[in-house]
């Protein structure tokens, strides 16, 4: 009867050690096409540094990246939608300072928690910001736009068609200590057409729409909202250059997996991205649209998502905007 027993119990463990051996291991990531959530529409300048990045970093990682447009909302659509995706690596967020710094200092709720809801990466560059003006303007420089502002309280608009356009003047305003009027468009393209116009006087805006209209001579730049200049425009002075202290808005961008990404599949990521961004032909590309390569740590991203969205806030605030 016991050696019954025992034949018994070594079958059955042979046929469990049988089973086990043959269960599929499990796939390593990534184990199909990657994909990268960018909150800005087919053709806009984040989306072309996106693509330029997802090929480079796809032919490290072995996999296609399929680059997936979820415009609104000033990036909420996308956050949300990767906030809520499987942590497995399998689906990325190329996050800026509208979704996790500007749309929850503007917001009294999101519907995910900018610094919890996401395991950062790697930061992936700084966008260049130029403050606009009419080619019409009196002012030749930005000290002259101030004085000119302050001749005529009130009296001047300026245009934004961005969360970043939006904080940049709020804080431009007021550490300038000038009554500007705003009016708020969709994108853009629409506030480059009234500012040529003459319809607004100001405006910050990116290089891809402005830079065509200075060779023209209908646009005129005053100052680069970066910390160092822009190679684009060599001879344009930064916003601190130019006597305006204080100015502290980024607008960025940086690359985020689901919380609870295992931190060896966000590793291959960085590795792979942090590649792309070394990468000569991206950097051109990248260099064409005034974007400068900043890869980091996670940590380092995880502080400027806290830091930028403090900034935010208080910047907002002291504007006298309430959180809607």
């Amino acid at each position: 009867m016991k050696t019954l027993i025992k034949t018994t119990v070594l079958a059955a463990s042979l046929l469990a050690a049988t089973l086990m051996g043959a269960a599929p291991a499990r796939a390593e990531f990534p184990n199909g096409p990657v994909r990268l959530v960018v909150p800005f529409p087919a053709g806009a300048a984040s989306d072309v540094i996106a693509r330029a990045l997802a090929r480079s970093a796809a032919a490290k990682l072995g996999q296609p990246m399929i680059v997936d447009n979820k415009a609104g909302a000033d990036g909420m659509i996308s956050a949300s939608e990767v906030a809520r995706a499987k942590p497995d690596g399998q689906t990325l967020l190329f996050g800026t300072n509208s979704a996790l710094s500007a749309s929850p200092a503007l917001r009294v709720k999101v519907p995910y928690d900018p610094v919890k809801s996401f395991a950062p990466i790697t930061e992936l560059g700084r966008y260049t910001f130029f403050l606009y003006v009419n080619a019409a303007s009196p002012a030749k420089t930005l000290p002259e736009f101030i004085a000119y502002a302050k001749a005529h309280p009130g009296k001047l608009n300026y245009a934004t068609g961005n969360t970043t356009a939006l904080v940049s003047s709020l804080q431009f305003n007021a550490i300038s200590k000038i009554d500007l009027v705003p009016v708020a468009y969709k994108g853009e393209p629409a506030a480059i057409i009234d500012l040529l116009d003459d319809r607004v006087q100001m405006m910050f805006g990116n290089p891809t729409l402005g830079i065509t209209h200075l060779s023209s001579g209908k646009l005129r730049v005053l100052a680069t909202t970066s910390e160092a200049r822009s190679p684009l425009l060599p001879e344009v002075p930064t916003m601190k250059e130019a006597g305006v202290n204080g100015f502290n808005i980024t607008s960025w961008a940086g690359l985020f997996a689901p919380a609870g990404t295992p931190e060896p599949v966000l590793a291959k990521i960085r590795e792979a991205f942090t590649a792309a961004l070394k990468d000569p032909e991206v950097i051109a590309a990248l260099e064409k649209q005034g974007f400068t390569p900043t890869p980091s740590t996670s940590a380092t991203l995880a502080k400027l998502v806290e830091e930028q969205l403090v900034r935010y806030r208080t910047t907002i605030r002291a504007a006298g905007i309430q959180a809607e």
